[in-house]
């Protein structure tokens, strides 16, 4: 079924009867364009994404797009087979259409979602476009129990995002070997820096390639997701750019007000709970997610829970903690035993477990018992911020002008979390333990080298300018 998306589409709502000539409004190029327009729609799908239903074991989504003369959205699905033989054994399955208009020409994107399969399970689909079908790609299922497996956390990639940002992930990728999900922090594009909204999002999908088609990804929404607006009355406000609901095939299950970018997937295990700082802060929705959120955790059950949202609670980066957030959201952490807070913004990397207090342990303690979650802010991309006053104070582990990834393996007592530089060196390594009386973090000192930081002179920890910026 055809729908049309206006450009500043806010929700994944089906209007009925749009027709794919709809007579929306063109984006306005915010940048350079790229040279030959290598991000225009063909009649090939591209920007292929698979990701989890709210129940992964039994459901997956896929997001792709092609030229506007594929009408409907169109894949088949197959059990994987050792032979080549997929196609007989394929059954159609058809989703909802969505126009987009860019300055690189009309396109569709459209979703495709698979339900009722078997958890624990080898799968293989392909999407059409009005020139042939994509490649068969792989998936497998999450199991129905709790089982070990491994994700990627990603940080934000924002800027020169195929040029610089690319290794890191496809780095992450080649070191986590085989990972089941991954997870990103949000600014996955920059809307409005320095390249156009449509190239920065070919930019992205081209980063994670393959990887991206056949590993569910869990994003959270930055505040680059967002785009500024001029509201009736004159003031400034933002609302979501037009990418972010059709890119994105998500489970729908999320806070009122935030319905569009909030929602929660369990996985093996452990509940991933996903927030929107933007929605909050700007846009009214702090409450309507304060009480999802509470409600998610309370059913979460004895999973682990895993929250990933944007604006950190606590900042490596910015002169102040994230003030409103961290009032209202950081006590339903605690009362609600969140095990870790996976964020991004700030461009630098920081890790925190129960910032010090008269009487804490100290910071350098190999072994304490926690009374809250483990806080992380990291940074894929090549965007740099310099470290503020307090962070080598309050953090554990910190680091400027360095690129990371984040690989997390999940047992049922334990979560090993180990940071690693965008050319693949060990930075940071921790194991959480779960105990009757509170999570005990255990810190892995082999994997700990010097902190990555810039001189007083502005040299890096390369040896070479340094390029992170102060945040005022």
């Amino acid at each position: 079924m055809l729908r049309c998306a206006a450009l500043v589409l806010l929700s994944m709502a089906l209007v009925g009867g749009c027709a794919a000539t709809s007579s929306s409004t063109p984006v306005t190029p915010e940048g350079p364009r790229a040279p030959g327009l290598p991000y225009r729609a063909t009649g090939i799908p591209d920007r292929i994404l698979l990701t989890p239903g709210a129940d992964p074991a039994r459901q997956m989504a896929v997001a792709f797009r092609t030229d506007a003369r594929q009408r409907t959205a169109t894949g088949e699905l197959a059990r994987a087979l050792a032979g080549p033989t997929l196609a007989p054994t394929a059954r159609a399955v058809t989703g909802v259409s969505s126009q987009i208009v860019t300055e690189n020409g009309d396109a569709l994107y459209h979703q495709v979602r698979f339900e009722g399969l078997d958890p624990d399970t080898a799968y293989v689909y392909r999407v059409r476009g009005a020139d042939g079908w994509s490649e068969w790609i792989p998936f497998r299922t999450a199991s129905a129990e709790a089982k070990p497996f491994r994700f990627i956390y990603f940080g934000d990639t924002q800027n020169s995002i195929l040029d610089r940002g690319s290794r890191t992930i496809r780095q992450a990728f080649a070191r986590s070997g085989g990972a089941a999900l991954a997870v990103h922090a949000g600014d996955l594009v920059a809307s409005r820096d320095d390249m156009s909204h449509d190239d920065e999002w070919g930019e992205w999908t081209a980063s994670g390639g393959f990887h991206f088609a056949m590993t569910p990804q869990i994003p959270a929404p930055g505040n680059h997701e967002y785009v500024d607006v001029v509201n009736a009355d004159g003031t400034e406000g933002r609302k979501l750019a037009p990418h972010w609901p059709l890119q994105f095939a998500l489970p729908g299950n999320g806070a009122e007000r935030a319905s569009a970018t909030t929602y929660f997937v369990d996985y093996q295990g452990v509940r991933f709970v996903v927030l929107d700082g933007t929605a909050a802060i700007d846009l009214g929705a702090i409450e309507s997610q304060s009480a999802w959120l509470d409600k998610t955790l309370a059913d979460a059950g004895d999973r682990w829970t895993v929250v990933l949202m944007h604006q950190p609670i606590f900042t490596c980066a910015r002169p102040q903690d994230t003030e409103p957030l961290k009032a209202r959201w950081r006590p339903i952490f605690e009362t609600r035993g969140v095990d870790l807070v996976l964020q991004g913004h700030d461009h630098c990397y920081g890790r925190w477990a129960d910032p010090p207090q008269p009487g804490a342990p100290s910071l350098t303690a190999d072994r304490r018992t926690l009374r809250g979650p483990v806080y992380v802010v990291s940074v894929t991309g090549a965007k740099m911020y310099g470290l503020n006053d307090r962070v080598r104070t309050q953090a554990d582990r910190w680091a400027e002008d360095t690129q990371l990834f984040q690989v997390i393996d999940v047992a049922a007592d334990r979560l090993t979390y180990a940071a690693y530089t965008a050319d693949g060196a060990p930075y940071d390594a921790f194991d959480l333990l779960r105990g009757s009386e509170g999570n005990t973090l255990v810190q892995q000192r082999s994997a700990l080298s010097a902190p990555r930081t810039c001189t007083p002179t502005r040299i890096g920890p390369d040896g070479q300018p340094c390029t992170a910026e102060p945040k005022d």
